[in-house]
């Protein structure tokens, strides 16, 4: 096994995508790491030393799970990110990528202001329903741009849109929105043909497939990119939309939605200018949105 290249989070949505470009890196888990513990984290990377790091392990959720869990999702983002970035400076490793969120932008800005570009993350404080996740992922930001400067390092992040795939975990509170809309549509297929989602539909959120975000982090590995830049899809669709589209792909387009308006919306926009990025990477292409689904819907009815 190669051990050049190192992975956290191995096997998540984005982890078991890269596993596919990046077959011969070294891939962790919490099985294998707990990547809170300064001693595990030491002991895994002065035995691989690794010249490259992929931090992709985080602890995410939902929106129900993040406001009933805060000071869980902080303290465990934040000492795995810290941990992971001191012992990796440390032991000289001389790339390291971490994975933000764009929930770690504002919650709200001057319409005229969207999408939000890098130069826009603090300019105000994140969403109050992911407060603590979204804090606790600035700081890896805050980190990395603190130890380029002192240590003279070339680390970076990419913040990816929200993501999704058929390597989600498709687990009620867990899933990601696209993952969890499919595990609906699917249950809906086969009862009553009604499917329920939270709010009122009209928040706009860019949704990219996982294999995606794989690609890029292949390609600053492969041109040896050190830019930190955001990684989304240009199309900010409304939840609604995002949903029609989902019926279509799962052709269920005769399933009837009904919005729970007890429930909380979240974040109405945080989309995210993928300009700096484009710039980087001219040629890029992104998978659709129904295409995407169409995919995570085939591979979950397989394994259904």
């Amino acid at each position: 096994m190669n051990s050049k290249i190192l992975v956290t989070g191995g096997s998540s949505m984005v982890g078991s995508h890269l596993k596919l470009l990046l077959p011969d890196a070294t891939y962790f888990t919490s099985k294998h790491v707990d990547l809170t513990s300064q001693t595990d984290v030491r002991r895994m990377i002065k035995y691989f030393q690794p010249q490259t790091v992929i931090h992709l392990a985080a602890r995410v959720g939902g929106i129900l799970d993040n406001i009933a869990h805060p000071a869980e999702y902080f303290y465990q983002n934040v000492m795995m990110n810290t941990i992971l970035m001191e012992e990796s400076r440390k032991e000289g490793v001389e790339k390291f990528i971490g994975i933000l969120s764009t929930c770690i932008y504002p919650d709200t800005m001057p319409i005229e202001s969207y999408p939000l570009t890098e130069e826009d993350l603090f300019s105000g404080p994140p969403t109050p329903t992911n407060f603590s996740y979204g804090y606790a992922k600035r700081c890896l930001a805050v980190q990395t741009e603190a130890y380029n400067k002192e240590y003279g390092l070339n680390y970076s992040y990419l913040t990816p849109c929200n993501l999704y795939s058929e390597h989600d975990k498709f687990v009620p509170g867990k899933a990601h929105f696209v993952a969890d809309l499919v595990r609906k549509i699917v249950e809906a297929k086969k009862g009553d043909k009604k499917l329920t989602l939270f709010g009122s539909g009209e928040p706009l959120r860019q949704n990219m497939y996982a294999g995606d975000l794989a690609k890029v982090i292949k390609i600053c590995i492969d041109r040896n990119i050190t830019d930190s830049f955001n990684v989304a899809v240009s199309d900010n669709l409304s939840i609604r939309e995002t949903a029609e589209i989902a019926l279509r792909a799962c052709e269920a387009e005769e399933i009837e939605i009904l919005w729970d308006s007890s429930k909380p919306d979240g974040q109405y926009r945080k989309d995210v200018s993928n300009q700096k990025m484009l710039s980087i990477m001219p040629d890029f292409k992104f998978t659709s949105l129904e295409e995407g689904i169409k995919i995570t819907y085939k591979k979950m009815i397989q394994n259904d």
